[in-house]
């Protein structure tokens, strides 16, 4: 059994976030002492290592209470929508930090991002020897595989959004054209 103190110490937590806890019934603890203190079980511990990696993955409390209280299927679907929300931060951010690139006009401040714009990109893949066919197939396979991946990646390159569209549509089409040249093949 473990005091309030020593949970609150195991969990990098405050107390009062403990005693806040108890108050909306997303941990309670097992036993009080004869003295009233808290005491918390194995099963408490283990609830709290639960509550604990939801609230990591960024879940509210009034969500992980939700999940502890209907199970996995409540965690899958609000898991879902929590990184479907961290997509969307995250391209804003990305966008924020594009804008930012572009009003300092600054190489330095582009290098420090920790991100790429289309040239660098470009020229990475040409110093590794890839073709402009090579390229494309980069490409092709990247949206084959991954198609929302191979969108995260070009917004990340601060492309626009009509050149995003461009490429993935011919990214996609590639097996259009190979089927027709194909066939073409098969004419003579």
């Amino acid at each position: 059994m473990l005091t309030i103190s020593k949970l609150a110490k195991r969990f990098g937590l405050s107390r009062s976030t403990l005693l806040y806890y108890d108050s909306i019934g997303l941990l309670s603890p097992s036993l009080r002492s004869r003295a009233n203190y808290r005491l918390y079980s194995a099963e408490d511990v283990e609830r709290m290592e639960t509550i604990d990696l939801y609230r990591q993955a960024g879940l509210p409390l009034k969500d992980i209470a939700r999940v502890l209280a209907s199970g996995r299927s409540s965690a899958t679907e609000l898991l879902g929508v929590r990184l479907e929300r961290l997509g969307q931060e995250i391209r804003k951010l990305r966008q924020q930090q594009q804008m930012i690139v572009n009003l300092l006009q600054n190489e330095v401040a582009l290098r420090q991002t920790r991100s790429l714009d289309k040239d660098s990109w470009v020229a990475i893949l040409r110093a590794t020897g890839l073709s402009e066919d090579d390229m494309g197939r980069w490409h092709q396979e990247f949206e084959r595989l991954t198609p929302e991946a191979h969108q995260d990646f070009l917004e990340s390159l601060g492309l626009e959004d009509d050149e995003i569209a461009r490429i993935r549509e011919w990214s996609r089409d590639v097996d259009d054209r190979d089927e027709s040249d194909d066939e073409d093949a098969g004419d003579g």
